[in-house]
Protein backbone atom coordinates (compact mmCIF):
# COMPACT_ATOMS: atom_id res chain seq x y z
CA UNK A 1 0.00 0.00 0.00
CA UNK A 2 1.33 3.43 -0.89
CA UNK A 3 -0.09 6.65 0.49
CA UNK A 4 1.41 9.68 -1.24
CA UNK A 5 1.37 12.29 1.49
CA UNK A 6 4.93 13.49 0.97
CA UNK A 7 6.91 14.62 -2.06
CA UNK A 8 8.93 11.50 -2.73
CA UNK A 9 11.27 11.23 -5.73
CA UNK A 10 10.03 8.86 -8.41
CA UNK A 11 12.17 6.87 -10.81
CA UNK A 12 13.13 9.08 -13.73
CA UNK A 13 11.24 8.18 -16.89
CA UNK A 14 11.30 10.28 -20.01
CA UNK A 15 10.12 9.97 -23.57
CA UNK A 16 9.52 6.52 -24.95
CA UNK A 17 10.92 4.85 -21.83
CA UNK A 18 8.06 6.11 -19.69
CA UNK A 19 5.77 3.25 -18.64
CA UNK A 20 2.20 3.57 -19.81
CA UNK A 21 -0.29 2.62 -17.10
CA UNK A 22 -3.80 1.21 -17.29
CA UNK A 23 -5.52 1.88 -13.98
CA UNK A 24 -8.39 -0.59 -13.54
CA UNK A 25 -9.89 0.88 -10.39
CA UNK A 26 -10.46 4.61 -10.11
CA UNK A 27 -13.20 5.86 -7.81
CA UNK A 28 -14.49 8.91 -9.61
CA UNK A 29 -18.07 10.08 -9.63
CA UNK A 30 -20.59 12.48 -8.16
CA UNK A 31 -20.21 14.02 -4.73
CA UNK A 32 -23.43 12.30 -3.71
CA UNK A 33 -26.62 10.80 -5.09
CA UNK A 34 -28.12 14.28 -5.24
CA UNK A 35 -25.86 15.12 -8.19
CA UNK A 36 -27.65 12.43 -10.21
CA UNK A 37 -30.88 14.50 -10.17
CA UNK A 38 -30.55 15.67 -13.82
CA UNK A 39 -30.86 12.05 -14.94
CA UNK A 40 -33.71 11.10 -12.60
CA UNK A 41 -37.41 11.57 -13.23
CA UNK A 42 -39.45 13.90 -11.02
CA UNK A 43 -40.94 10.82 -9.39
CA UNK A 44 -37.61 9.63 -8.05
CA UNK A 45 -36.33 13.08 -7.13
CA UNK A 46 -39.47 13.60 -5.05
CA UNK A 47 -39.19 10.10 -3.58
CA UNK A 48 -35.59 10.67 -2.42
CA UNK A 49 -36.45 14.08 -0.98
CA UNK A 50 -39.42 12.68 0.93
CA UNK A 51 -38.37 9.18 1.94
CA UNK A 52 -34.61 9.09 1.48
CA UNK A 53 -32.64 6.07 0.29
CA UNK A 54 -32.50 2.75 2.13
CA UNK A 55 -29.89 0.07 1.43
CA UNK A 56 -30.17 -3.66 2.01
CA UNK A 57 -28.73 -3.80 5.50
CA UNK A 58 -30.18 -2.82 8.82
CA UNK A 59 -26.93 -1.13 9.83
CA UNK A 60 -26.93 1.11 6.75
CA UNK A 61 -28.13 4.66 7.35
CA UNK A 62 -26.55 6.53 4.49
CA UNK A 63 -22.99 6.15 5.78
CA UNK A 64 -20.70 3.10 5.90
CA UNK A 65 -21.37 0.75 8.78
CA UNK A 66 -17.70 1.07 9.72
CA UNK A 67 -16.70 4.75 9.35
CA UNK A 68 -13.24 5.28 7.89
CA UNK A 69 -10.57 7.08 9.87
CA UNK A 70 -9.87 9.09 6.72
CA UNK A 71 -12.85 11.18 5.51
CA UNK A 72 -14.31 9.68 2.30
CA UNK A 73 -11.66 6.93 2.75
CA UNK A 74 -9.41 9.33 0.82
CA UNK A 75 -5.76 10.24 0.78
CA UNK A 76 -5.18 13.48 2.63
CA UNK A 77 -3.60 15.05 -0.45
CA UNK A 78 -6.55 14.09 -2.69
CA UNK A 79 -8.83 16.92 -1.56
CA UNK A 80 -9.08 19.46 -4.39
CA UNK A 81 -8.70 23.19 -3.84
CA UNK A 82 -12.21 23.51 -5.27
CA UNK A 83 -13.59 22.16 -1.99
CA UNK A 84 -15.26 19.20 -3.68
CA UNK A 85 -14.72 15.70 -2.26
CA UNK A 86 -11.84 13.57 -3.61
CA UNK A 87 -12.56 11.92 -6.95
CA UNK A 88 -15.21 14.46 -7.96
CA UNK A 89 -13.03 17.19 -9.50
CA UNK A 90 -11.93 15.98 -12.93
CA UNK A 91 -9.34 18.70 -13.55
CA UNK A 92 -7.70 18.00 -10.19
CA UNK A 93 -7.68 14.27 -10.99
CA UNK A 94 -5.90 15.01 -14.25
CA UNK A 95 -3.21 17.04 -12.50
CA UNK A 96 -2.68 14.71 -9.55
CA UNK A 97 -3.12 11.27 -11.10
CA UNK A 98 -3.75 10.89 -14.81
CA UNK A 99 -0.96 13.09 -16.15
CA UNK A 100 1.92 12.45 -13.70
CA UNK A 101 1.35 8.69 -13.70
CA UNK A 102 0.90 8.45 -17.48
CA UNK A 103 -2.52 6.81 -17.18
CA UNK A 104 -3.52 5.86 -20.72
CA UNK A 105 -6.59 3.88 -19.66
CA UNK A 106 -8.57 4.64 -16.52
CA UNK A 107 -11.50 2.48 -15.50
CA UNK A 108 -14.12 4.26 -13.40
CA UNK A 109 -15.82 2.26 -10.67
CA UNK A 110 -18.11 4.88 -9.09
CA UNK A 111 -17.59 5.25 -5.33
CA UNK A 112 -21.14 6.22 -4.43
CA UNK A 113 -23.19 3.12 -3.52
CA UNK A 114 -25.34 2.60 -6.56
CA UNK A 115 -26.99 -0.78 -6.18
CA UNK A 116 -28.35 -3.06 -3.42
CA UNK A 117 -31.24 -0.71 -2.61
CA UNK A 118 -34.28 -1.86 -0.69
CA UNK A 119 -36.52 -0.23 -3.29
CA UNK A 120 -35.48 -2.05 -6.44
CA UNK A 121 -37.14 0.43 -8.79
CA UNK A 122 -35.30 3.33 -7.16
CA UNK A 123 -32.07 1.34 -7.38
CA UNK A 124 -32.62 0.71 -11.07
CA UNK A 125 -33.25 4.40 -11.71
CA UNK A 126 -30.12 5.40 -9.78
CA UNK A 127 -28.01 2.88 -11.68
CA UNK A 128 -29.15 4.31 -14.99
CA UNK A 129 -28.52 7.85 -13.76
CA UNK A 130 -25.04 6.88 -12.57
CA UNK A 131 -24.26 5.46 -15.99
CA UNK A 132 -25.41 8.63 -17.72
CA UNK A 133 -23.38 10.73 -15.28
CA UNK A 134 -20.21 8.78 -16.07
CA UNK A 135 -20.61 9.27 -19.79
CA UNK A 136 -21.44 12.98 -19.68
CA UNK A 137 -19.24 14.16 -16.83
CA UNK A 138 -16.23 11.85 -17.03
CA UNK A 139 -15.72 9.92 -20.26
CA UNK A 140 -16.85 12.59 -22.72
CA UNK A 141 -14.55 15.32 -21.37
CA UNK A 142 -11.70 12.89 -20.61
CA UNK A 143 -11.21 10.16 -23.28
CA UNK A 144 -8.64 8.32 -21.15
CA UNK A 145 -11.47 7.34 -18.81
CA UNK A 146 -13.87 4.44 -19.37
CA UNK A 147 -17.15 3.93 -17.55
CA UNK A 148 -18.70 0.93 -15.81
CA UNK A 149 -22.23 -0.20 -16.53
CA UNK A 150 -23.58 -0.05 -12.99
CA UNK A 151 -26.50 -2.44 -12.49
CA UNK A 152 -28.73 -3.54 -9.64
CA UNK A 153 -28.05 -7.28 -9.27
CA UNK A 154 -31.14 -7.87 -7.14
CA UNK A 155 -33.31 -6.83 -10.09
CA UNK A 156 -31.86 -9.02 -12.85
CA UNK A 157 -34.44 -8.17 -15.50
CA UNK A 158 -33.72 -4.46 -15.13
CA UNK A 159 -29.98 -5.17 -15.00
CA UNK A 160 -30.18 -7.00 -18.32
CA UNK A 161 -32.15 -4.13 -19.85
CA UNK A 162 -29.52 -1.63 -18.69
CA UNK A 163 -26.69 -3.73 -20.12
CA UNK A 164 -28.52 -3.95 -23.43
CA UNK A 165 -29.18 -0.20 -23.39
CA UNK A 166 -25.50 0.60 -22.87
CA UNK A 167 -24.08 -2.17 -25.08
CA UNK A 168 -22.24 -0.84 -28.10
CA UNK A 169 -21.41 2.47 -26.45
CA UNK A 170 -17.59 2.60 -26.39
CA UNK A 171 -17.71 4.73 -23.24
CA UNK A 172 -18.40 1.56 -21.22
CA UNK A 173 -15.68 -1.01 -20.52
CA UNK A 174 -17.41 -3.55 -18.30
CA UNK A 175 -20.48 -4.42 -16.22
CA UNK A 176 -19.99 -3.63 -12.54
CA UNK A 177 -21.25 -5.66 -9.57
CA UNK A 178 -20.39 -5.38 -5.90
CA UNK A 179 -19.20 -8.39 -3.91
CA UNK A 180 -21.80 -8.38 -1.13
CA UNK A 181 -24.97 -9.59 -2.78
CA UNK A 182 -28.17 -10.99 -1.30
CA UNK A 183 -27.19 -14.54 -2.37
CA UNK A 184 -24.01 -16.13 -3.73
CA UNK A 185 -23.48 -14.65 -7.17
CA UNK A 186 -23.45 -18.02 -8.94
CA UNK A 187 -27.12 -18.47 -7.99
CA UNK A 188 -29.41 -18.98 -10.98
CA UNK A 189 -31.23 -15.71 -10.30
CA UNK A 190 -28.14 -13.75 -11.39
CA UNK A 191 -27.31 -15.83 -14.48
CA UNK A 192 -29.16 -13.53 -16.93
CA UNK A 193 -26.81 -10.69 -15.99
CA UNK A 194 -23.74 -12.69 -16.97
CA UNK A 195 -25.39 -13.94 -20.15
CA UNK A 196 -26.26 -10.36 -21.14
CA UNK A 197 -22.67 -9.24 -20.56
CA UNK A 198 -21.38 -12.04 -22.80
CA UNK A 199 -23.86 -11.09 -25.52
CA UNK A 200 -22.64 -7.51 -25.27
CA UNK A 201 -19.01 -8.62 -25.50
CA UNK A 202 -18.21 -7.05 -22.12
CA UNK A 203 -16.32 -8.38 -19.09
CA UNK A 204 -18.02 -8.39 -15.70
CA UNK A 205 -16.17 -6.72 -12.85
CA UNK A 206 -16.95 -7.46 -9.20
CA UNK A 207 -15.67 -4.82 -6.80
CA UNK A 208 -15.34 -5.43 -3.08
CA UNK A 209 -18.08 -3.88 -0.96
CA UNK A 210 -21.84 -3.55 -1.29
CA UNK A 211 -24.94 -3.93 0.84
CA UNK A 212 -26.40 -7.38 0.31
CA UNK A 213 -28.48 -7.48 3.48
CA UNK A 214 -26.26 -10.05 5.20
CA UNK A 215 -23.64 -9.69 7.92
CA UNK A 216 -20.15 -8.88 6.67
CA UNK A 217 -18.67 -12.16 7.92
CA UNK A 218 -20.02 -15.70 7.82
CA UNK A 219 -20.28 -15.61 11.62
CA UNK A 220 -22.05 -12.27 12.01
CA UNK A 221 -21.17 -8.60 12.23
CA UNK A 222 -17.53 -7.74 12.87
CA UNK A 223 -16.51 -5.26 15.55
CA UNK A 224 -13.89 -3.21 13.73
CA UNK A 225 -13.27 -1.51 10.40
CA UNK A 226 -10.10 -3.58 10.12
CA UNK A 227 -12.17 -6.78 10.20
CA UNK A 228 -14.59 -5.38 7.64
CA UNK A 229 -11.72 -4.48 5.32
CA UNK A 230 -10.00 -7.87 5.62
CA UNK A 231 -13.38 -9.51 5.09
CA UNK A 232 -13.51 -8.34 1.49
CA UNK A 233 -11.04 -11.05 0.50
CA UNK A 234 -13.22 -13.67 2.22
CA UNK A 235 -16.28 -12.45 0.35
CA UNK A 236 -14.45 -12.55 -2.96
CA UNK A 237 -13.36 -16.14 -2.31
CA UNK A 238 -16.94 -17.15 -1.59
CA UNK A 239 -18.23 -15.42 -4.72
CA UNK A 240 -15.58 -16.96 -6.96
CA UNK A 241 -16.30 -20.39 -5.49
CA UNK A 242 -19.99 -19.88 -6.19
CA UNK A 243 -19.38 -18.94 -9.83
CA UNK A 244 -17.17 -21.98 -10.39
CA UNK A 245 -19.23 -24.58 -8.58
CA UNK A 246 -22.61 -23.39 -9.84
CA UNK A 247 -21.25 -23.79 -13.36
CA UNK A 248 -21.59 -20.20 -14.58
CA UNK A 249 -18.24 -20.37 -16.35
CA UNK A 250 -19.07 -23.79 -17.84
CA UNK A 251 -22.33 -22.46 -19.27
CA UNK A 252 -20.69 -19.24 -20.48
CA UNK A 253 -17.22 -20.14 -21.76
CA UNK A 254 -16.83 -16.62 -23.19
CA UNK A 255 -17.50 -14.94 -19.84
CA UNK A 256 -14.57 -12.78 -18.70
CA UNK A 257 -14.70 -11.99 -14.98
CA UNK A 258 -12.59 -9.49 -13.06
CA UNK A 259 -12.26 -9.43 -9.26
CA UNK A 260 -11.46 -5.91 -8.06
CA UNK A 261 -9.92 -4.81 -4.76
CA UNK A 262 -10.24 -8.15 -3.05
CA UNK A 263 -6.57 -9.09 -3.13
CA UNK A 264 -5.10 -12.01 -5.04
CA UNK A 265 -2.70 -13.78 -2.67
CA UNK A 266 -5.48 -16.20 -1.69
CA UNK A 267 -6.10 -17.41 -5.25
CA UNK A 268 -3.62 -20.34 -5.43
CA UNK A 269 -4.69 -21.82 -2.08
CA UNK A 270 -8.38 -21.53 -2.94
CA UNK A 271 -7.83 -23.16 -6.33
CA UNK A 272 -5.84 -26.01 -4.78
CA UNK A 273 -8.58 -26.68 -2.26
CA UNK A 274 -11.31 -26.50 -4.89
CA UNK A 275 -9.45 -28.99 -7.10
CA UNK A 276 -8.88 -31.40 -4.22
CA UNK A 277 -12.45 -31.48 -2.99
CA UNK A 278 -14.08 -31.36 -6.43
CA UNK A 279 -12.17 -34.45 -7.55
CA UNK A 280 -13.52 -36.31 -4.51
CA UNK A 281 -17.07 -34.95 -4.79
CA UNK A 282 -17.41 -34.45 -8.53
CA UNK A 283 -20.46 -36.73 -8.69
CA UNK A 284 -22.40 -33.94 -6.98
CA UNK A 285 -21.62 -31.49 -9.79
CA UNK A 286 -21.68 -33.43 -13.08
CA UNK A 287 -22.13 -30.13 -14.93
CA UNK A 288 -18.47 -29.30 -14.24
CA UNK A 289 -16.08 -30.65 -16.86
CA UNK A 290 -12.85 -28.88 -15.93
CA UNK A 291 -10.76 -28.60 -12.80
CA UNK A 292 -11.78 -25.44 -10.93
CA UNK A 293 -8.21 -24.17 -11.21
CA UNK A 294 -8.37 -24.46 -15.00
CA UNK A 295 -11.58 -22.48 -15.07
CA UNK A 296 -10.15 -19.75 -12.87
CA UNK A 297 -6.98 -19.48 -14.90
CA UNK A 298 -8.84 -19.21 -18.20
CA UNK A 299 -11.76 -16.90 -17.36
CA UNK A 300 -10.84 -14.82 -14.29
CA UNK A 301 -8.62 -11.76 -13.85
CA UNK A 302 -7.61 -9.98 -10.64
CA UNK A 303 -6.62 -6.40 -9.94
CA UNK A 304 -3.44 -5.74 -8.00
CA UNK A 305 -4.74 -3.30 -5.41
CA UNK A 306 -4.31 -3.90 -2.56
CA UNK A 307 -0.93 -5.18 -3.67
CA UNK A 308 0.16 -8.17 -1.61
CA UNK A 309 3.30 -7.47 0.45
CA UNK A 310 4.70 -10.77 1.82
CA UNK A 311 8.01 -11.20 3.58
CA UNK A 312 10.24 -12.10 1.92
CA UNK A 313 9.00 -10.04 -1.01
CA UNK A 314 10.11 -12.68 -3.53
CA UNK A 315 7.10 -14.78 -2.51
CA UNK A 316 4.98 -12.25 -4.41
CA UNK A 317 6.57 -13.42 -7.64
CA UNK A 318 5.73 -17.03 -6.81
CA UNK A 319 2.10 -16.10 -6.30
CA UNK A 320 1.88 -14.11 -9.51
CA UNK A 321 3.64 -16.91 -11.35
CA UNK A 322 0.93 -19.38 -10.33
CA UNK A 323 -1.94 -17.03 -11.18
CA UNK A 324 -0.27 -15.97 -14.43
CA UNK A 325 1.33 -12.68 -15.45
CA UNK A 326 -1.43 -12.35 -18.04
CA UNK A 327 -4.19 -12.50 -15.38
CA UNK A 328 -3.30 -9.49 -13.23
CA UNK A 329 -4.50 -5.95 -13.95
CA UNK A 330 -2.85 -2.99 -12.29
CA UNK A 331 -5.09 -0.78 -10.16
CA UNK A 332 -4.44 2.16 -7.86
CA UNK A 333 -7.77 2.54 -6.01
CA UNK A 334 -7.32 6.30 -6.46
CA UNK A 335 -8.10 8.47 -4.50
CA UNK A 336 -8.44 6.21 -1.45
CA UNK A 337 -6.07 6.23 1.51
CA UNK A 338 -4.55 2.85 0.67
CA UNK A 339 -4.09 3.59 -3.03
CA UNK A 340 -1.04 2.09 -4.75
CA UNK A 341 1.39 4.38 -6.54
CA UNK A 342 2.49 2.78 -9.85
CA UNK A 343 6.07 3.92 -9.23
CA UNK A 344 6.35 1.81 -6.08
CA UNK A 345 3.67 -0.88 -6.36
CA UNK A 346 5.98 -3.57 -7.79
CA UNK A 347 9.45 -2.92 -6.28
CA UNK A 348 10.93 -6.17 -7.54
CA UNK A 349 13.13 -6.97 -10.53
CA UNK A 350 10.95 -8.53 -13.23
CA UNK A 351 11.25 -8.91 -16.97
CA UNK A 352 10.20 -5.89 -19.00
CA UNK A 353 7.48 -7.89 -20.76
CA UNK A 354 6.03 -8.94 -17.40
CA UNK A 355 6.04 -5.36 -16.10
CA UNK A 356 4.30 -4.07 -19.21
CA UNK A 357 1.76 -6.89 -19.12
CA UNK A 358 0.83 -6.12 -15.53
CA UNK A 359 0.77 -2.34 -15.82
CA UNK A 360 -0.99 -1.98 -19.16
CA UNK A 361 -1.02 -4.73 -21.78
CA UNK A 362 -3.33 -7.14 -19.94
CA UNK A 363 -5.98 -4.50 -19.36
CA UNK A 364 -5.79 -3.07 -22.86
CA UNK A 365 -6.24 -6.55 -24.31
CA UNK A 366 -9.09 -7.50 -21.95
CA UNK A 367 -11.01 -4.29 -22.45
CA UNK A 368 -10.43 -3.94 -26.18
CA UNK A 369 -13.80 -3.37 -27.91
CA UNK A 370 -15.42 -6.57 -29.14
CA UNK A 371 -18.52 -7.24 -31.14
CA UNK A 372 -21.63 -8.03 -29.11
Amino acid sequence: MNVAVRDLPKPAQTGASRLAVADCDMHLGPAGLGELAPWLSARWRDHMATYGVAHRTGMQQGLPSYPKAQPNAARRDAWPDSGRPPGTDLEFTRRQHLDPNNIVFGLVNPPTPSNNFMNFELGNALCRAMNEFQVEKLVTPEPRLHASIVVNPESPEAAVAEIERCAGNPAFAHVLLLSRTAAPIGNARYFPIFAAAVRAGLPVGMHAFGFGGNANTSSGWASFYLEDMIGHAQTCQAQLTSLVIEGVFERLPDLRFVMIEGGFGWVPALAWRLDKHWQRLRSETPHLKRLPSETIRSQVWFTTQPMEEPEPRAHLLDTIGWIGWDRLLFATDYPHWDSDDPAYALPLPVEEAQRRALFSDNALALYAPRGG
